[in-house]
């Protein structure tokens, strides 16, 4: 796939959050390893906390979500080989990071988050 062997960056303004290595390509997520940057350790509970969540299975865990991954979306960009993308919904796990982008804003009625 094309994909695979890309590298994309995670940022937090200026500063790395980290730096992802696509080992594969499973339409429409891209997964790879995970190399955590020097403001990883700053907003990791957030990534925690997201992920937790997307497993929840009691009322408003959704919408608990939405409001964890809010935050993420508002701090962080993430950067593919040919710049910035508008729009994402990523999740990191230890070494691993999976996730989907746009270049146009998700459509409010799409699938839940967790993903692979």
């Amino acid at each position: 796939m094309g994909f695979v062997g890309e590298v994309w960056q995670v940022r937090r303004g200026e500063v790395s959050v980290g730096e992802i290595l696509i080992d594969d390509a499973d339409f429409p997520w891209l997964s790879g390893k995970f190399t955590a940057g020097p403001a990883f350790g700053d907003v990791e509970e957030l990534f925690v906390r997201e992920l937790a969540l997307t497993k929840a299975d009691d009322d408003g865990h959704w919408a608990r979500w939405e409001e964890a991954y809010d935050e993420i979306s508002r701090q962080m960009t993430l950067t593919s080989p040919d710049g910035p993308v508008p729009e994402f919904l990523l999740h990191i796990e230890g070494e691993r990071a999976w996730f989907r982008w746009s270049d146009e804003p998700f459509d409010e009625d799409e699938e839940p988050p967790g993903g692979e």
